[in-house]
């Protein structure tokens, strides 16, 4: 509970809560940065200012100075964890690209952050000689899961939402025959504009970066074939030209086909 000043990440506590119908806690400061998450129940929040409701998914952070008022449902009380931290990056880590002090978002992959919090609490009841490092690994883990998948509270579950599922199942399908942002949209059955609106809501990505990165990662996997010519890897990832495919790929993985295949040969 008493991080050293010098410590860039630290880990002060975590844990799990099954909270009481009664449950509230209220401060108007906090020695720390923390970050909670509802596993299941409902209840209200009352952070910086503003107060949300808490559902299943939703993830809110806190700390010096920021006053928070959190207050389990008697009927349906809240299941939630929490972790507290400090260190020289405690608040840049939180701010990029993590929900910041003061705010709550609510994740669309609630089951990952769930075992990232056990995997935290798992690492630091062993007390190891590296369970801080490995927490403190973790929790970097956990709160660029929480970015990856985070979406405005209350959004998960709404009809937009199943919509861009639905869509991202699709191009998760059927990327191979799709060209661009169009062909995407005409298979998903919206309009362009509109798939490009819930990807960059859902996804904090375009449509057709999403695209792009599925056939690179397949394109990939295809060149570590013995023998597999990149010209014929990228007419079976949709490219008519062979010069826009090397580019396309040197802008995912950062290196062009040709000395992506050379590296791959001398790992082996």
């Amino acid at each position: 509970m008493t991080p050293r000043p010098a410590e860039r990440l630290v880990v002060v506590c975590g844990g799990g809560e099954h909270c009481a119908p009664d449950y509230r806690i209220h401060r108007n400061d906090f020695r720390f940065f923390g970050v909670e998450f509802v596993a299941r129940g409902e209840g209200q929040l009352h952070l910086g200012g503003k107060s949300h409701d808490l559902v299943p998914g939703a993830v809110f952070a806190y700390g010096p100075g920021v006053a928070h008022d959190i207050q389990s449902h008697p009927d349906r009380p809240l299941v939630k964890y929490f972790v507290d931290f400090a260190g020289g990056e405690a608040l840049a880590l939180l701010k990029s690209p993590a929900p910041a002090p003061g705010q709550i978002v609510q994740t669309s992959a609630p089951e990952q952050v769930l075992q990232l919090f056990e995997d935290l609490i798992a690492a630091g009841l062993r007390q190891s000689a590296l369970s801080g490092r490995i927490c403190a690994a973790i929790l970097r883990l956990m709160l660029l899961r929480v970015a990856d998948t985070a979406a405005p509270l209350g959004s998960i579950g709404t009809m937009a939402f199943d919509t861009f599922q639905q869509c991202r199942q699709l191009i998760d399908a059927h990327y191979r025959d799709l060209h661009g942002l169009d062909d995407a949209a005409d298979r998903c059955g919206v309009d362009p504009a509109y798939l490009c609106r819930l990807f960059a809501r859902f996804d904090h990505q375009s449509p057709y970066q999403y695209l792009t990165r599925l056939k690179m990662r397949q394109a990939a996997e295809r060149l570590q074939t013995p023998g597999m010519l990149a010209k014929q890897v990228a007419a079976d990832m949709g490219f008519s030209d062979p010069f826009h495919f090397s580019r396309t790929f040197r802008r995912v993985f950062g290196v062009s086909p040709k000395r992506f295949v050379q590296l791959q040969r001398k790992e082996r």
